[in-house]
């Protein structure tokens, strides 16, 4: 039988995995510029972890969720989501200690996983991009939260991207709205998706976010929470949107938003992107909101939170289709050819010496005929092709062609400890 990989898995091979480590790169560098510090949490957890936080009524837990029994009995998740992890380690570790500076800004890039139907961008096992910011209740931090994420689909070059925002409100707000929507749904319950009917006695709100077609029909005249909103939660969400009217960031306030996790309180929203030649409406690449009432749920101190996260997968599908050119082959710097036993040691000796000044060399170890090598260096994509026989080794004298345009130079060993006016000549 021929050992293939689980359905819902890809293997990222050479080829790809560069432009996934770029996009990662740019990712993190932007993160630290806003002096978000990276937390790696367990790729799998307490079953209770994800289904106190998440929800018992959400499709995470009750359909996605890859949870078994391990040797010792103990009833253990894969990590279906990061924020769960992320609140966890703040409680157990003690993050909330007056020690730590607060806000306490974190960011992750790790492997999630989900049992659910694999298609374009969506996998069984995929990776979560994400940051969480605990310690403010501010509506300045939400307002950074949003146009940090509305920054970085920028700086990836996403196209066609449009802000979707709402508002949970507060404790209150959700409960009366929770029972306006029990009032609405009751009389079509007969009518309702099988899971429709059990959230409508556990959470309504999930009734919103559902894709059934059974119970899409009685959406439009559902309720809507901003109709529910009390004076306190009303002005939150208004200045939060009056400050991003400043700052020139385009929204659009959604009712239908609701978020697929029961953890949210107070503003949500979703980064939403329109391209045909990727899916045929507007689909999700990023979402988040506030959550302040899950580090207590954790048996932590009543914490204001606020974060956000992307589908890594999702992003890549988009940015192939979008900014091509982000991903376009850097190949290596110089290709370091040599003729003849004697020159092996000291063609390694160049490559890392052109490594260590932070060039990319790459040399035959095959030791292949000359001709072999030069093929090697085209598929490289080497900018330089460095030229070593018993001549050169002889005379001291590297000879360097630039591939762009077949320009030969000569450069003595000795001035291979000045790196920086070398590739200025090369460059030139």
């Amino acid at each position: 039988m021929r050992v293939q990989r689980p359905k819902g898995t890809v293997d990222i091979l050479p080829d790809e995995s560069g432009s996934w480590e770029k996009v990662e790169q740019i990712l993190r560098d932007f993160f630290k510029q806003a002096n978000y510090r990276e937390i790696r949490t367990p790729s799998f957890e307490n079953y209770s972890v994800f289904a106190r936080s998440s929800g018992e009524t959400s499709d995470v837990v009750e359909k996605e969720m890859y949870d078994f029994n391990d040797k010792g009995g103990r009833h253990i998740a894969l990590r279906p989501e990061g924020t769960a992890g992320v609140v966890r380690a703040y409680v157990e570790d003690k993050l909330y200690a007056p020690e730590v500076v607060k806000p306490l800004n974190v960011y992750y890039i790790e492997s999630t996983f989900r049992y659910e139907r694999p298609q374009a961008g969506r996998q069984r096992e995929f990776h979560q991009i994400g940051i969480e910011s605990f310690g403010s209740d501010n509506p300045l931090a939400d307002v950074e939260t949003i146009v940090l994420a509305h920054d970085l689909l920028a700086k990836l070059g996403v196209k066609n991207y449009e802000l979707h925002i709402n508002t949970l409100g507060n404790a209150k707000v959700r409960q009366d709205y929770h029972d306006a929507l029990v009032n609405y749904f009751t009389p079509f319950k007969d009518q309702l998706s099988d899971d429709s009917k059990r959230r409508l006695e556990k959470n309504p709100l999930r009734i919103l976010d559902s894709k059934d077609d059974q119970d899409k029909q009685f959406l439009p005249g559902a309720p809507r929470i901003i109709d529910y909103l009390d004076e306190e939660s009303k002005a939150n969400f208004d200045q939060i949107l009056e400050m991003l009217d400043q700052l020139d960031i385009s929204y659009v306030i959604d009712n239908d938003l609701v978020r697929g996790l029961d953890y949210y309180t107070g503003v949500i929203f979703e980064f939403m992107v329109e391209d045909k030649s990727i899916w045929e409406s507007a689909s999700t690449i990023l979402g988040g909101g506030r959550y302040d009432n899950l580090v207590k749920e954790f048996d932590g101190p009543v914490t204001p939170a606020v974060g956000f996260g992307i589908g890594e997968e999702r992003l890549m599908l988009v940015l192939q289709k979008q900014n091509p050119a982000l991903f376009a082959d850097q190949g290596i710097d110089f290709f370091i050819t040599n003729i003849g036993q004697e020159t092996q040691i000291k063609t390694v000796e160049i490559a890392r010496l052109l490594r260590k000044n932070g060039l990319k060399a790459q040399y035959d170890v095959d030791q292949k005929k000359l001709k072999a090598q030069f093929k090697k260096a085209d598929r490289a994509n080497a900018k330089f092709v460095i030229t070593l026989g018993a001549k050169e080794l002889s005379d001291g004298v590297l000879n360097v062609k630039r591939l762009s345009d077949g320009q030969t130079f000569k450069f003595s060993f000795d001035d291979l400890e000045n790196m920086n006016t070398i590739m200025k000549q090369l460059k030139e």
